[in-house]
């Protein structure tokens, strides 16, 4: 439940429109930890659960020219679930919640983006998770993007939004109100093929 608008903000980067960059290929540079799909929700309405999933791969195409045919796609291994407990983890990966032994893969294509302006707008995209679709909206924000140490090109993004864990038919009635949604937070860098 918690990679779906991971993904999204990662998509952010094939469509903002960013004045230095030309039309590319970008992979999320998910190996080198410069990219992470992270969560949280409250516990009881008394505290909060953080948490991220450590495995996922994602690519975007971006051109400035064209910001309309801008596209981006991220998969999601939700069975790399970490909350740093180990029973809280089965316990979310089981048939109570994630059922990721029927679902193991969460996934987000993107459907299109908004400009609100300066680095910033709204990424759309159809976002998969516990076997169900639904479309979603995340507000993103260009971080930077430039060359680096290593001779290769790179842009940084970062977004969040909020999910109802109901619409992804993820049973949470017999918890605390607080506990119905969860806030996604997503940050990465892509590396220009």
């Amino acid at each position: 439940m918690f990679k779906k608008t991971a993904i999204a903000a990662l998509t952010a980067a094939s469509l903002l429109p960013l004045a230095q960059a030309q039309a590319a290929d970008y992979t999320i540079d998910s190996e080198g930890q410069h990219a992470f799909i992270q969560f949280k929700i409250s516990h009881l309405g008394y505290s909060y659960i953080l948490g991220s999933f450590e495995s996922f791969d994602g690519t975007f195409s971006y051109d400035p020219e064209n910001v309309e045919a801008a596209s981006a796609e991220v998969e999601v291994d939700v069975t790399s679930l970490n909350t740093n407990h180990a029973e809280r983890d089965k316990h979310i990966l089981s048939g109570d919640f994630l059922d990721a032994g029927e679902y193991p893969t969460a996934t987000f294509t993107s459907t299109g983006f908004e400009s609100t302006g300066d680095g910033e707008g709204v990424l759309s995209g159809d976002l998969t998770l516990h076997g169900v679709t639904n479309s979603i909206e995340m507000p993103v924000t260009l971080l930077g993007e430039g060359d680096d140490p290593w001779g290769g090109y790179r842009a940084g993004f970062e977004g969040s939004a909020e999910l109802a864990l109901s619409d992804y038919d993820i049973d949470m009635s017999k918890f605390p109100e607080p506990m119905h949604n969860l806030e996604l937070y997503v940050t990465f860098e892509g590396i220009r093929q």
